[in-house]
């Protein structure tokens, strides 16, 4: 079981699936439904993906035993502050370790480009996303962002 993660452009093929398997999934739940493939293109249409590199963020590629398996961002929001997006595990991967391991990761790129604190937000039916951050130190803070697909926010000190 040998987990790796490793800083990666978003546009590599690896990446690329990876996210649009991370829509797919989260959009799915959402709607109840499949997402259609070009649903699935227009949520990944000027996602602002671009600014998950340094100095504004980093990407993260998780690898199993070399398979692409998930993904995770960090956006910095302003000189303190960190905002984990687009954390996703294949399903063929969950219950494996590699989620928290990836949280540590993300957390520790957060801090190498200067943050002091992580926030995010989520849906309520996102249950799995929520149980983890919550197991490692996320607390509910107040909302420091809008959108029609945010119910709930999380904080931790870095």
């Amino acid at each position: 079981m040998t987990w790796n993660f490793s800083p990666e452009r978003v546009d590599t093929p690896d990446a690329a699936a990876l996210r649009r398997d991370y829509y797919d999934d989260v959009a799915s739940r959402y709607w109840k439904r499949p997402a259609t493939a070009e649903e699935i293109d227009h949520g990944l249409t000027n996602d602002g993906v671009e600014l998950l590199t340094p100095p504004t963020g980093q990407f993260l590629v998780a690898r199993y035993e070399g398979k692409a398996a998930g993904c995770g961002g960090v956006l910095l929001l302003d000189g303190e502050r960190a905002e984990l997006t687009r954390v996703f595990l294949r399903h063929a991967f969950r219950g494996l370790g590699g989620a928290g391991a990836l949280l540590d990761e993300l957390e520790d790129a957060a801090r190498g480009l200067g943050a002091r604190r992580m926030v995010l937000n989520t849906r309520l039916d996102l249950v799995e996303a929520r149980a983890l951050y919550t197991r490692h130190g996320y607390v509910d803070i107040p909302a420091y962002c809008s959108g029609p697909y945010m119910d709930v926010w999380y904080g931790k000190e870095l």
